[in-house]
């Protein structure tokens, strides 16, 4: 099975972010945040971010257009709330799924990053991770210096240890938060 990583930055240094990568191997790393800035930390706004990795020798890729957690397609959202189902069925997710599936394939040390720290809060593990399993694609979330936590354990975290799936048969995952 391929292996993609996935990793959040939040309130970490720049130093303890890039020890995280290389403990890992990480050679790409591909921002997915929607709005690539952080109000908190600067040096984690895209243009810095992008020039401080290239300088240490990893390859910045922006893909939070296609499989960002904030889409702008308003049909994407239940209640205010961002409901996954519906993202992972639209043509501009499914394009930069397979870009992450031709980057599992080619065998690159890929990292998916958003700003959340905690894997089971964002979208990394309830659609990306979930879409990748479908594909025999692990994703492992990077917590630390050599430690990760592999996605079956992130949605058991998650879901308190029941499992992916409501009663009905289909996941319910959706943004924690709402957004109006």
């Amino acid at each position: 099975m391929s292996t993609i990583y996935s990793i959040g930055h939040g309130n970490k240094t720049f130093e303890e972010f890039e020890q995280e990568l290389r403990s890992f191997g990480i050679q790409y790393l591909i921002d997915v945040r929607t709005k690539p800035y952080s109000k908190w930390n600067p040096s984690f706004n895209q243009e810095a971010l992008r020039a401080l990795l290239q300088k240490r020798g990893f390859v910045y890729v922006y893909m939070g257009d296609s499989i960002g957690g904030l889409p702008s397609d308003t049909s994407c959202y239940t209640d205010g709330h961002i409901d996954y189902a519906k993202v992972r069925e639209k043509a501009f997710f499914q394009e930069g799924l397979a870009r992450l599936l031709v980057a599992a394939e080619k065998g690159l040390k890929v990292a998916v990053m958003c700003s959340e720290s905690e894997p089971e809060k964002c979208h990394r593990s309830k659609l990306i991770g979930q879409e990748l399993i479908k594909h025999d694609i692990s994703m492992n979330h990077i917590v630390g210096i050599g430690k990760s936590q592999s996605q079956e354990t992130v949605m058991a975290i998650l879901t308190k240890g029941l499992g992916t799936m409501t009663l009905f048969g289909e996941e319910s995952f959706m943004s924690r938060k709402t957004y109006e």
